[in-house]
């Protein structure tokens, strides 16, 4: 073995050592999270559809009553409606949700006057109190389900689950308190502080460069040679299948895993996307959104439902709409429309509104947004897999769960090696 190929091993050898529990546990919980919609959606499916029925929808103003039944304090913060008849409203809490004095009435669009159309769909979140029995939570409008905040929509707290057609609260859940963004803060080591994100993105790096170094060692000397290195031998001895998967199988996930790890590397140190900004000549943090025009003495508050009936205007066709309602008296009312054939569900066109004219204040395409943003706004769904939908979220799973037996298999691999080394010279002793 020439000396550049054995430190290439011993550096592929001690950084696996090195970070191999890690790189485990990473990779377990990215194969949870891969399927976190689809499992969320299964296990509390009553929360997240209804079946159809002949009455009509209800507007966004009967849905605010019904939650306001439940809870007279409640000051929603966002709704999101779904153009699929069979999905429930979304409905977004401030803070905690339950308030005594009925405070935040004024920013729900019920005031006398507000026009309200007949029909509205979807907004999200039941009271504890008027939910027929305590349901595990769920993620806010706009993400997967259990997901921590969502950066423009709502202010993070609980998420109320309604039926479209009776009003009926379904379910309500806090979007910390989920299963699966307790798994999410394991996996990106947000339990632990910005300890825990350093050190899960050092890990990241670390496992580019092992997947690096393990290409060069698989890199056959001759055509003979290459065969053996594509094919697992199945019907070997353990050893040799042990062999064949951390080799095999190791060239055909590591371009995949290397794409998992350079996303996840992205997403743990913030000076990632600041360099893609400073390349792509984006603007290094959002703009601030349009404020609302002062407004006249005795002015009433625009009715959600007649913002809903701009947004449906302007894109009939659209998947869902998710409504954030202002923070202040001078706040705009931001509407996010998901066009059918985007490519993640975060690939939304805004328009912002203002909260008392009802007037068209900015306008933004998912395409007329930098570069920069397009490109850090991939890194999540290209992690996680969710990019193509379920084709691309399987192959994720599979990735990732071989990822998880390739420190595995090198380790005994290494202390095979071990032995057979220690034997040697005992065999030549005895001879």
């Amino acid at each position: 073995m020439s000396l550049t190929k054995s430190l290439v091993r011993g550096i592929h050898l001690y950084l696996g050592l090195a970070s191999g529990l890690v790189i485990v546990f990473v990779s377990l919980t990215g194969c949870i999270l891969a399927f976190e919609k689809e499992i969320e959606q299964s296990w509390h499916s009553e929360r997240y559809f209804v079946t159809p029925g002949a009455a009509p929808r209800q507007s966004l103003a009967q849905l605010t009553d019904a939650v306001r039944a439940k809870q007279p304090g409640a000051k929603i913060s966002s709704f999101k409606l779904y153009a699929d008849p069979t999905r429930t409203v979304e409905v977004g809490l401030a803070g905690g949700g339950k308030k005594p004095g009925g405070e935040g009435r004024a920013q729900i669009g019920n005031a006398p006057g507000a026009a309200r159309p007949t029909r509205s769909e979807g907004s999200t979140s039941a009271s504890r109190r008027g939910a027929p029995r305590p349901v595990k939570a769920a993620g806010p409008p706009g993400e997967g389900p259990g997901r921590g905040k969502e950066k423009g929509k709502g202010d993070n707290g609980p998420r109320l689950y309604l039926n479209p057609y009776t009003g009926a609260i379904l379910g309500e859940v806090n979007p910390r308190e989920t299963f699966f963004h307790t798994v999410e803060q394991l996996h990106r080591g947000l339990v632990a502080g910005p300890v825990g994100k350093l050190v899960m993105g050092v890990s990241s790096s670390i496992f580019l460069f092992i997947l690096a170094t393990g290409l060069v060692l698989w890199w056959p000397a001759t055509r003979k040679a290459l065969a053996s290195r594509l094919q697992v031998k199945w019907g070997s001895s353990w050893k040799r299948l042990n062999h064949d998967f951390h080799i095999v199988l190791g060239f055909y996930a590591s371009l995949l895993l290397f794409v998992l790890a350079l996303t996840g590397v992205g997403m743990s140190f913030d000076w990632v996307g600041a360099g893609i900004n400073k390349l792509t000549h984006s603007p290094l943090k959002r703009p601030e959104p349009p404020a609302s025009a002062a407004p006249a003495a005795g002015a009433v508050p625009f009715a959600p439902d007649a913002v809903l009936v701009q947004a449906r205007r302007q894109a009939p066709d659209a998947e869902s709409y998710a409504l954030q309602l202002p923070k202040g008296p001078t706040g705009s009312i931001r509407v996010a429309v998901l066009r059918p054939g985007a490519i993640t569900e975060n690939a939304t066109d805004e328009v912002y509104f203002d909260q008392y004219s009802g007037r068209v204040l900015s306008r933004q395409t998912y395409a007329q947004r930098p570069v920069g943003q397009r490109i850090r706004g991939l890194f999540k769904p290209v992690h996680t897999g969710a990019i193509f939908g379920w084709p691309t979220k399987l192959l994720a799973f599979v990735v990732s769960l071989l990822g998880a037996t390739f420190p595995i298999t090198g380790t005994v691999m290494w202390l095979n090696r071990r032995r057979k080394n220690r034997k040697r010279p005992r065999q030549l002793q005895a001879v």
